[in-house]
């Protein structure tokens, strides 16, 4: 579970994104929707540690992510729309550093690289990538492990169809073993039968939706309409 709790957080001094946020979400597959600008992005950072809020706190399994830090970022993953990874380490090393904290044999970085059709090219630098390849690469990251909070924004950007089908089989797979799921996409259907809740946000104030439609009609139109409000 995530939870926010009177969170505050500004860009700019007097342009708050929220002002006292609270929300609370729990395991399994949240859409997270909105008009460019309205928090979705900032809402993820924040719950990835990535971003500090100016007030409140938040909380990742139960435990304040910035003052037990250790026990709060232990199965949380994160990733972002703009891949943010040490150009000059190749994917290999990076995705054997990411087995070291996370406690789990190096074999594993070697089996996220090959899920994520990275094997030939464990050996490149990460400024040597595409912009398909270093999403892959953070993707293939994240998959190392079994995360039990996973924050993705705009998972399925600039992936072939095999890939695609791969991080989403994952994240499925995730969302049915238990874990809180938060996934900003522009594109809604591939998640619009697996999505257990969704979290709409305008003006900084979120609209929770939980249950969702079972119509799959009904469920695309609110979904819509909540990407669209602003």
């Amino acid at each position: 579970m995530i939870r926010f709790e009177s969170v505050t957080f500004f860009y700019q001094k007097g342009e708050p994104v929220f002002k006292g946020l609270d929300l609370e979400i729990g395991t399994g597959l949240t859409l997270v929707l909105g008009v460019n600008g309205s928090g979705k992005s900032t809402l993820l950072k924040l719950a990835a540690g990535v971003e500090h809020p100016d007030a409140g706190a938040v909380f990742v399994g139960g435990c304040d992510l910035w003052k037990d830090e250790i026990a709060a970022r232990r199965g949380l993953a994160y990733l972002p729309e703009f891949p943010d990874l040490s150009p000059y380490a190749t994917i290999r090393e990076i995705c054997d550093f990411v087995c070291r904290l996370r406690g789990e044999p190096v074999v594993r970085g070697r089996e996220a690289l090959e899920v994520f059709g990275l094997g030939p090219y464990a050996h490149r630098s990460v400024r040597e990538l595409s912009l398909g390849q270093k999403r892959r690469a953070t993707l293939a990251a994240a998959w190392i492990g079994s995360p039990t909070h996973l924050l993705l924004d705009e998972p399925l950007e600039a992936l072939d169809r095999k890939v695609r089908e791969a991080a989403l089989a994952w994240i499925f797979r995730l969302a049915e073993l238990g874990a809180a799921v938060l996934v900003v996409s522009h594109e809604i259907d591939p998640f619009l039968d697996r999505a257990e809740r969704a979290v709409g946000l305008a003006g900084g104030r979120p609209t929770v939706v939980a249950p969702l439609p079972e119509r799959r009609e009904d469920r695309a139109a609110l979904l819509e309409n909540l990407a669209r409000s602003g």
